[in-house]
């Protein structure tokens, strides 16, 4: 057997670099790359293979956390056909990567996650940033990871990688079982050489399959669909995933289903099509809530049915509904009591369309969802129209981004009240124009996010939108779209708090409490005092970033004209009202405790509410 004398960190990067992945028959390499920052626990073994060997190119980031982000966003918008690694050192730097792994996890990304480890040989020990425990030795603060990776290992000897990273490389191309993947590396046994086997450094392209269910499962599908008379489908992210969008298209065409889409899935039909009801759930549209409530057939595709999509078990009242579940991870088609079509979205449909060739809703349910697409449409228009009252909503902010952008354009958030307002009022034109990370609604995702959105497209304007609550969390990835020469267009939205949750607070009866950016006021003792004097145009600026500021719907659209001749990161700073104008409707219901006993009314009103619509949940087996 031939062999190379490698490091452990040398073979890791020699073997990432030989990986690809293959669907439809197109080949590409599924890594692009490794973001990091390096501190003891990795700069003389990763850092020193990736100095080594530099077509595995390396980025720099400025918060562990945001790279981890950045990696999931490129892997979302490259249809999880790619990602990046991630390095960090020891301790600190490790967690910090925790909560954009528990973000990819939960969203079914793919990102590998290399942290540092303490010594393997114990012979320092504690070294520093070890994490010590009375009961074992084994143990260190990676193992925080264990819980929200879909694979982990510890590298403790040389030999161990050659089963370890085929072991993750199958996890992470899986298209069921994606998501954090962690292989921990010891910072001795990073540097530490052995005889590898050259056949382990040989190209190895992973197959990514379209599976189709039994066809006796199609065929029962397909009966339940002919039976119903309001079937309703709910395109989730899968249906994007799974580049299934024509075939979606083709398949409502055909059978007059109407459709309601998540926040993942938004963009799996365009706005304008006559059978998109919008967006479902607490934060859907009149017709899409309506329809779900009716509706005696829900066909989910690649949903996996988060609160939010069924307004907390409220949105399916109909008594005789079922469920048909289209998805690839057989863990999400079984929810609600459904008939499993486990299998790829675009072969599932187009399996269920040749046993629905001669099936038709009913016209008449078929010209209720149009009108409902007209008037949905209408609202829209009201929304992004200009108030004379001084500041904006965000509505208008969110509709003066939206009629300048491009249609392959895209529009990317995570947190705060914009995603629900993006997701009712955003005019979808491209399937990867809305890029919602709302499976874990991670403050800071935002820029970091853009960043990674933007290496995976560069030739697309990413849109960044984001609340001064987030943006203070972590801004900083600004310094590296402009190192690296990414440019964003950053929509900088101030209400000066935690709008969103300021609004929940409300309406649960704390009026607000804590979620505004205000002094301590001497006399009550509580932050009820005037508003913080946060520059944040300022903060721009110091970042390297060009700014424009815009008082008025009329400056924000020259902002925008403005931004786009740029070539560099811009920021445009705005101001709006808190408060906003749209509604909940039917059942846009989404449950948060209320305190059972107060002294408040408010809170006791609010309690009320809560358990009436509790009545309304249902259980599906």
């Amino acid at each position: 057997m031939n062999t190379i004398k490698l490091t452990v960190a040398q073979a890791l990067i020699r073997f990432l670099t030989m990986q690809k992945v293959e669907r439809d028959g197109v080949v590409q390499p599924f890594f692009a790359g490794c973001f990091g920052i390096f501190g003891h626990g990795n700069v003389g073994g990763i850092g020193q293979a990736l100095h080594q060997m530099p077509d595995f190119k390396y980025y720099q980031s400025r918060n562990e956390q945001a790279m981890v982000h950045t990696a999931a966003a490129f892997a979302k918008m490259k249809n999880r056909l790619s990602t990046f690694a991630c390095t960090s050192s020891i301790g600190p730097g490790a967690t910090n990567m925790l909560t954009a792994a528990a973000g990819a996890t939960i969203n079914r990304i793919p990102v590998l996650l290399l942290p540092g480890d303490i010594f393997s040989t114990r012979k320092v020990d504690p070294v520093l940033q070890q994490l010590e425990a009375s009961y074992t030795q084994d143990i260190s603060v990676n193992d925080c990871f264990k819980p929200i990776s879909k694979y982990w290992d510890r590298i403790n000897r040389p030999e161990q990688l050659i089963n370890s990273l085929p072991a993750a490389m199958r996890v992470l191309t899986s298209q069921d079982e994606t998501g954090a993947v962690t292989i921990c590396l010891p910072q001795d046994v990073q540097a530490e050489s052995f005889d590898f086997p050259e056949s382990f450094f040989e190209e190895k392209i992973w197959y990514i399959p379209r599976p189709v269910p039994e066809f006796e499962l199609l065929k029962r599908a397909a009966e339940l669909i002919r039976n119903s008379k309001k079937p309703m489908i709910i395109a989730g992210g899968g249906v994007i995933y799974s580049e299934a969008t024509e075939e979606l298209k083709s398949f409502i065409e055909q059978t007059g289903i109407p459709v309601g889409e998540t926040f993942a899935g938004k963009g799996a039909l365009p706005f304008d099509h006559p059978l998109n009801l919008g967006a479902t759930g607490a934060t859907g549209t009149e017709g899409a809530n309506l329809h779900s409530t009716e509706a005696d057939l829900i066909i989910g595709i690649g949903t996996r049915y988060s609160d939010f999509t069924t307004a907390s078990k409220t949105a399916f009242q109909n008594k005789e509904v079922k469920f048909i579940n289209i998805n690839i991870a057989a863990f999400d088609a079984f929810k609600h009591g459904a008939l499993s079509l486990t299998g790829d979205a675009r072969a599932t449909l187009e399996a269920l369309s040749k046993l629905l060739e001669s099936f038709e809703t009913d016209i008449s349910y078929r010209n209720k969802a149009e009108e409902f697409n007209i008037s949905w449409d209408e609202k829209v228009s009201e929304a992004y129209l200009p108030n004379s009252e001084g500041l904006m909503y965000q509505s208008e902010v969110i509709g003066a981004v939206n009629d300048f952008s491009d249609p392959k354009d895209v529009v990317l958030c995570a947190a705060g009240s914009l995603p629900g307002d993006l997701h009712k009022l955003w005019r979808t034109r491209d399937p990867k124009g809305f890029h919602l990370e709302y499976g874990f609604s991670c403050m800071g995702y935002e820029i970091a996010g853009g960043l990674g959105a933007k290496m995976a497209c560069p030739e697309r304007e990413i849109y960044v939108m984001v609340g001064d609550g987030s943006y203070l969390m972590m801004g900083t990835e600004i310094v590296t779209s402009i190192q690296e020469g990414y440019k964003l267009t950053i929509i900088l939205i101030n209400n000066n708090g935690y709008a969103s949750i300021g609004g929940l607070s409300k309406s649960l009866g704390t009026e607000g409490f804590g979620t505004s950016y205000q002094y301590r006021n001497p006399e009550s003792e509580q932050l009820d005092g005037g508003f913080l004097p946060v520059d944040l145009a300022e903060n721009v600026r110091s970042l390297g970033a060009e700014l424009i500021k815009a008082e008025n719907i009329h400056s924000l659209k020259d902002a925008l004209k403005q931004a786009k001749e740029y070539s560099k990161t811009t920021v445009i700073y705005v101001e709006t009202k808190p408060e906003r104008k749209l509604a909940g409707y039917g059942h846009a219901w989404w449950e948060v405790p209320v305190s059972e006993v107060s002294e408040i009314d408010s809170v006791k009103v609010a309690f009320g509410k809560m358990k009436e619509n509790q009545k309304k949940q249902r259980y599906f087996n």
